[in-house]
C-alpha cells in the first residue's frame, strides 16, 4: 500500500471553492486488501510515517484531505505536500475477542479515515446498528467531520465524535493509538496495528477533535446504536416569539405540539427569515424516532424532507436587490425547504441515514454558525435578526439543538447547545453581516462559540479565550503526542497558525 503521487506539483481547491492551495505535491493513500483491518493500518501507518519523514527531509508542510469539505480553510496551506485519504475508507467488524472485557464488540466498526459519514452509516445499517447523529449532510469525512467538530443533530446528543471510541494517529516520530483510560480494544489488537498503545483520557478527548493539528488520522473505533426507524415532519408555519423560549428551556414537546405532532421530538430545526422572522412563515423539520421493523414503506431522500440549496439558485438576485431580500429569502425557503411530510400527509419512514442526503453546492455559498447556551437563544436570536434588519446579508438563519459534545475543543460545550447557522450566497455583504453579528454579541455579552470548518472570523486570542482551561489541556496533550515544535509545524496552515493551533 504505497502512497502515490498524483501529477507534478500545482493547485488544488478545496469542496466549496473557497480556498486554493499554490504549489502544492499530491499523494494519496488509498485502501489495500488484506482481510484483517489491523493488517491494513499497519501497512498504511507505515507507508504514512515514511511520508512524513520525507515531507520533513524536503521541508514540506502537509495536509491531509478528505472530502476537502471545509469552507474555513484550515485545510489551505501552499508549498505542501497533500495527502488525500478519500480511497482510503474501507470499514470493518471487530471481533468478540478484539475487545476489552465488558466491550460490546458488535456496537463498534474498524473505519479508515476516508470513509465518508455516507458510507459509515451504510455499513453500520447492513449490520443491523446505526449512527445516532451526524450534521445536516454525509458527504463528510467521518474523521474530518470529527476533527472540525461537526455539531449533531438530534437534541438528546452530542457531536459526532461522540461516536469516537478510539482513534490511530500517525506523528513524524510514531505510530499512536489513542482510548480513554478505561480502554476498549485488547492490547493484542493494537500491537498488529503497529501502534503504540495511549490509555489517556486527556489525550483522548484532545485526539477526539484535533482540527488537523495532532498528525494523520489513519483511523477510527466508531460506536454505534441499535437500528431505528425516524419520522419527519417537515412544514412552513408562522412561529410566535413565545415558542422561542419553549425552545429556550428544552421544553421541545410544548414546541412540536403546537407546530407538528403531540408528541416528544428527536430532532428539531427551525429555518428563519431574518427580516420580519415572526410575521413571514419559519421552515420546521421535526424527526421522531421510532423501533425499527423491516416492513416500513422505502421512501426516497425527497420524500424524507431532504431539500437542497435553492438560496444558491436565487444568489445573484439576493445580492443584486437588497431591498427586495426579504421577499426572495422566503421564496427560496418555500422552493427548496418545503418538499417534506406535513403533519396531514401519509406518514413515512426511514432509517437515519435515508434521512439525510449528501449535499451537493449548487452554487458559491457562505456558511458560519455560532453556538450559544440554549438558555440565551431568544434574547440572541433578536440580536441576530435586528443585524440583519438595519445591515443586509442574505442569510437564512437556521436552529438546532443539541446537547454537551465530547472533546476538548468541541464548540458545542456549553451543558445544552443551540446551534445558530449562517447559510446563503457568498458575498461581501454577507461576510459584513456575519461579522456585524458576532461582534454584537460580544458586545451583549452572549458566550459564543464558533465552527472549525465554517468561517468563523476567529483568531489565537479568542480562541484561548473561548475555550480556556480546556485549550490549555489540548496544546499540553498535542504537545506530549508531537514534543518537538519542527514536528508540529509540519501540520499547521496560515489558518491553524493564526488559530494558535500549532505553535
Amino acid at each position: 500500500m504505497p502512497i502515490l503521487t498524483l501529477g507534478e506539483e500545482g493547485r488544488w481547491t478545496n469542496y466549496h471553492g473557497t480556498g486554493t492551495c499554490h504549489a502544492a505535491v499530491r499523494h494519496a493513500l488509498r485502501s489495500g486488501d488484506a482481510v484483517r483491518g489491523r493488517e491494513e493500518l499497519s501497512i498504511a501507518a507505515r507507508a504514512v510515517q515514511d511520508w512524513l519523514g520525507r515531507a520533513l527531509a524536503a521541508n514540506r508542510r502537509v495536509r491531509p484531505l478528505g472530502a476537502g469539505w471545509s469552507p474555513s480553510n484550515v485545510n489551505i496551506v501552499s508549498d505542501s505536500w497533500l495527502l488525500h485519504t478519500r480511497r482510503f475508507n474501507r470499514c470493518f467488524r471487530i471481533a468478540d475477542e478484539d475487545v476489552l472485557p465488558g466491550v460490546d464488540a458488535q456496537a463498534l466498526m474498524l473505519v479508515e479515515a476516508g470513509a465518508l459519514v455516507d458510507e459509515v452509516s451504510d455499513k453500520l445499517e447492513e449490520q443491523g446498528r446505526s449512527l445516532w447523529t451526524a450534521g445536516a449532510g454525509n458527504g463528510q469525512t467521518f474523521a474530518g467531520a470529527c476533527a472540525t467538530g461537526t455539531h449533531g443533530s438530534m437534541v438528546r446528543r452530542g457531536g459526532i465524535q461522540d461516536h469516537v471510541r478510539a482513534i490511530q494517529i500517525v506523528t513524524p516520530s510514531g505510530i499512536h493509538w489513542i482510548e480513554p483510560k478505561a480502554g476498549v480494544m485488547s492490547e493484542a489488537f493494537v500491537t498488529e496495528t503497529g501502534s503504540i498503545l495511549h490509555r489517556d483520557d486527556q489525550l483522548f478527548a484532545a485526539a477526539q477533535l484535533p482540527v488537523g493539528a495532532m498528525g494523520v488520522v489513519t483511523a477510527l473505533v466508531v460506536d454505534s446504536v441499535p437500528k431505528f426507524l425516524v419520522r419527519p415532519i417537515q412544514n412552513l408555519r408562522t412561529v410566535e416569539p413565545g415558542a422561542l423560549d419553549w425552545l429556550a428551556a428544552g421544553d421541545y414537546r410544548r414546541f412540536s405540539a403546537a407546530y407538528a405532532l403531540d408528541r416528544e421530538p428527536d430532532f428539531v430545526q427551525m429555518i428563519v427569515n431574518p427580516y420580519k422572522p415572526f410575521k413571514r412563515p419559519a421552515m420546521l423539520r421535526f424527526l421522531y424516532a421510532e423501533p425499527w421493523r423491516d416492513d416500513y414503506p422505502r421512501a426516497t431522500p425527497g420524500e424524507l424532507g431532504a431539500g437542497y440549496d435553492a438560496l444558491a439558485l436565487l444568489g445573484r438576485l439576493l445580492d443584486s436587490y437588497p431591498w427586495a431580500r426579504g421577499a426572495l429569502l422566503q421564496y427560496a425557503m418555500k422552493l427548496g425547504y418545503a418538499s417534506g411530510p406535513d403533519v396531514d400527509d401519509p406518514a413515512v419512514f426511514g432509517s437515519w441515514g435515508e434521512g439525510l442526503d449528501t449535499h451537493r453546492p449548487l452554487g458559491n455559498l457562505f456558511n458560519a454558525s455560532v453556538t450559544i447556551d440554549r438558555a440565551d437563544l431568544s434574547h440572541a436570536f433578536e440580536l441576530i435578526c435586528a443585524v440583519y434588519a438595519r445591515h443586509g446579508g442574505s442569510t437564512v438563519v437556521t436552529l438546532r439543538f443539541m446537547e454537551r459534545a465530547q472533546g476538548l475543543l468541541a464548540p458545542a460545550r456549553f451543558r445544552h447547545n443551540a446551534v445558530i447557522d449562517f447559510d446563503g450566497p457568498r458575498s461581501a455583504r454577507t461576510a459584513d453581516a456575519y461579522a456585524r453579528v458576532v461582534e454584537r454579541l460580544d458586545a451583549e455579552g452572549i458566550p459564543f462559540t464558533r465552527h472549525w470548518a465554517k468561517s468563523c472570523q476567529l483568531d489565537g486570542g479568542r480562541v484561548a479565550s473561548d475555550y480556556g482551561e480546556d485549550f490549555r489541556r489540548w496544546r499540553a496533550a498535542r504537545d506530549r503526542l508531537i514534543p518537538l515544535p519542527e514536528h508540529r509545524a509540519m501540520f499547521g496552515s496560515p489558518v491553524l497558525d493564526g488559530l494558535g493551533l500549532t505553535g
